[in-house]
């Protein structure tokens, strides 16, 4: 028997519009997923507006979950997709840039008026095929500007994340910011220090995610073409982040990067902001979440290191590897990323400048490198720290072809002997034995052993000395 097909999201949340408006319901798509419809891309998340109230919409749909029942928001579950269902609201007083202390049910129209950006606020009937526009959308969205709801002051002392927001929205879209609300932004940008640290983690995240291919032909957040040639979000939001003042509040470390000079023989591409957009306007498709972080901070500690050779002129950077690890770990914590994260991204920090010597390196050393965890999110960070400034791919192309050949001599990877091969050997447990461990895989790394028996023969002349 055949299995029926899983329905997508835009056929599901279709027929949860049609569902209520059956029931003598109104009922809309609403927010980015219309944004994203009119502009021809394939929404990722529908939510939708409705004048039934949350315990209506309970009635209606078999499995739900009252996230913010009080604010009248209901997620409905339907064919294992999430989507958010909203009874229209208004809001009022809000005292903590980021809640409303009044809401209160409404109409369409008002629903539509409380909201951030004129894109934003577009309503889309999918049974009647119309967008409802209370707030000037369409126009924006043919202009490709992003532009408040009202007051741009009054929408961002609202919710001051909106500030941030307005930023993510201008780079993944390649919109311009209207002028009244960008000037808004400039000169309202300290009051984001206000909001937490994982909300302002959560839209840098987007903001620096890695692009993927466009999701349809009308276009995608990711590497897209313009007449001018490639358009990365990341690295365009990064230049907005600075054009803001958000940058100097949000990741003070970075914007210290600004006037940070280089010497150019080894960085033509001037300050280590310059170097830093240009890394992130070479990011590949579909890359590691982490890479875009790593971009940014392998360089963090350069302003703080800086030294500059008075009679070559040359500036030099000694250690900002070691000091930048420390203070990219301290930047991960504070905007509250997962542990595991942290890790891997400091990592790449301490270990870029390593790269320019692989060469030279002993093949033991060289193959331990290779065989580090974080090693393919290194190389990736190596080629776009090249990519950004002199261009030359020759340690890239070294250290691939070293990998690819590693990658034949699978018996490398485990180690030939354990503590409890040398136990048996007659050796007892103690600093000695973790010396001789690390001997042993030292010698085989430089294929000196090359297998156990080898290594367990060596090991008992060793004993015996």
């Amino acid at each position: 028997m055949a299995v029926p097909k899983q329905k997508s999201p835009r056929e599901t949340a279709t027929e949860i519009v049609q569902r209520l408006q059956a029931n003598k319901f109104s009922a809309f798509w609403v927010g980015g997923c219309v944004r994203d419809f009119l502009l021809g891309r394939e929404p990722q998340d529908f939510d939708i507006a409705t004048d039934a109230k949350p315990e209506q919409v309970e009635k209606l749909f078999k499995r739900t979950i009252a996230v913010g029942k009080k604010f009248g928001v209901i997620v409905v579950v339907e064919n294992k997709h999430q989507f958010q269902v909203a009874t229209f609201r208004a809001e009022a007083d809000y005292k903590d840039g980021r809640r409303p202390e009044t809401v209160h049910f409404a109409n369409a129209e008002a629903d539509a008026l409380r909201r951030d950006f004129t894109v934003n606020g577009l309503f889309y009937d999918p049974i009647s095929r119309k967008t409802h526009d209370w707030v000037g959308g369409e126009k924006d969205l043919r202009a490709r500007i992003i532009r408040t709801i009202g007051k741009p002051e009054e929408r961002f002392d609202e919710d001051h994340l909106r500030l941030l927001r307005a930023v993510r929205f201008a780079a993944q879209l390649n919109f311009e910011i209207e002028p009244k609300t960008f000037s808004a932004i400039q000169s309202l940008a300290p009051k984001i220090k206000i909001i937490s640290a994982e909300r302002i983690r959560d839209e840098l995240l987007k903001l620096f995610a890695p692009p993927h291919p466009s999701l349809s032909p009308g276009g995608g957040e990711g590497v897209r073409r313009t007449s001018e040639g490639v358009y990365s979000p990341s690295a365009r939001g990064l230049e907005l982040l600075r054009q803001s003042h958000l940058l100097e509040h949000i990741l003070p470390e970075l914007a210290a990067t600004i006037t940070c000079e280089q010497s150019p023989d080894y960085h033509p591409e001037g300050t280590v902001f310059e170097h830093i957009k240009l890394m992130l306007e070479k990011l590949p498709e579909n890359s590691p979440e982490s890479l875009p972080w790593a971009v940014l901070l392998h360089d963090i500690a350069k302003p703080v290191t800086a030294e500059k050779d008075l009679q070559t002129g040359s500036i030099h950077f000694y250690g900002h590897e070691k000091v930048g690890a420390a203070m990219a770990e301290k930047i991960l914590e504070r905007l509250r990323f997962p542990r595991k994260q942290i890790e891997e991204i400091v990592a790449c920090v301490l270990h870029h400048m390593q790269f320019k010597d692989v060469k030279q390196m002993r093949k033991a050393t060289l193959r331990r490198l290779l065989l580090r965890e974080t090693f393919p999110l290194e190389l990736e960070l190596h080629k776009l720290d090249c990519l950004g400034s002199h261009g030359s791919l020759e340690y890239y192309d070294f250290l691939r072809d070293s990998a690819e050949e590693l990658q034949r001599k699978p018996e490398i990877k485990p180690p030939l002997l354990t503590g409890k091969d040398l136990i048996a050997l007659g050796m007892k447990p103690g600093p000695a034995m973790g010396k001789l461990l690390d001997e042993i895989r030292e010698k085989q790394l430089a294929d000196e052993l090359k297998n156990a028996r080898q290594a367990k023969t060596w090991v008992k002349r060793m004993l015996a000395k």
